[in-house]
């Protein structure tokens, strides 16, 4: 689990076990003991890794396991990563309960689709309408 998450996290960040080590005070053998899982941190060494990699405490020392693709890397703070969907034939997916929850979405919510050559992205729509709207009287003041 955490040391899972720290060797994904410091590679994710392009970190050397001494750069990391430097980063928080401690020895380099003693971050590679993390990361070997001989040893664990203590929960102020936790804060501080927590925060040079952009996690929360609770996301660096968690695993999630997503069985079509392993160990999902912790996500930065104020984010989530939800797991893996499905589409359906006519293009329909669920979004998970957890997302769901978090951010209050409903029967008949409205989400505004954006995608790049990446991915798609769903965003609610009052936030995205009020958005523009703001750009727009910002344009049109000048």
């Amino acid at each position: 689990m955490l040391k899972d998450n720290l060797i994904m996290l410091r590679n994710i960040n392009g970190f050397s076990q001494e750069q990391i080590a430097e980063k928080i005070g401690i020895s380099r053998q003693a971050y590679a003991k993390w990361e070997s899982g001989a040893t664990i941190p203590d929960i102020e060494k936790c804060s501080l890794l927590a925060d040079v990699y952009g996690v929360s405490i609770d996301s660096l020392i968690r695993t999630e396991q997503v069985e079509s693709i392993g160990v999902l890397p912790p996500a930065p703070k104020g984010k989530n990563i939800w797991g893996v969907v499905t589409m359906n034939e006519r293009g329909q997916i669920v979004i998970p309960k957890g997302a769901r929850e978090l951010l209050g979405y409903k029967d008949g919510t409205r989400l505004v689709a954006l995608s790049d050559e990446e991915g798609l992205a769903l965003i609610d729509a009052e936030k995205f309408e009020a958005y523009i709207k703001m750009m727009n009287e910002m344009i049109s003041r000048e």
